[in-house]
């Protein structure tokens, strides 16, 4: 079993940046494929980044140039760097993992769930 949990979240303007950390517990998780998603009120979960055991990461095209995942195996944590951040980016953040991960853009790949972190980009 895996346990998640976020932070990092909070109110920020357009323009500005956050950093969203993901707290592991119970494995190393470094040994699975890690993400982040984010949703809206009555919308489906979005991809947004991950990152394979072999460091190899993937983006949305929304966020591409602007957010960095990361992963800091001394501390069994992955980070979420948000750059440039935008209204549209406001969204409830999650973090996800899971030991096999066919198509990492896909939520129901992965079994792992933290319990979410809000993002809020004021113009």
């Amino acid at each position: 079993q895996v346990q998640l949990v976020e932070s990092g979240g909070g109110l920020v303007q357009a323009g500005g940046s956050l950093t969203l950390s993901c707290a592991a517990s119970g494995r190393t998780v470094s040994d699975y494929a890690r993400a982040w998603f984010r949703q809206a009120p009555g919308k489906e979960r979005e991809f947004v980044a991950a990152i394979r055991v072999s460091g190899r990461t993937y983006y949305a095209d929304s966020v591409k140039g602007r957010f960095t995942i990361s992963g800091d195996n001394a501390k069994n944590a992955v980070y979420l760097q948000m750059n440039s951040l935008k209204p549209e980016d406001t969204d409830v953040y999650y973090c996800a993992a899971d030991a096999s991960v066919a198509r990492l853009a896909v939520a129901d790949e992965y079994t792992y769930w933290g319990q979410g972190t809000q993002v809020t980009v004021s113009s």
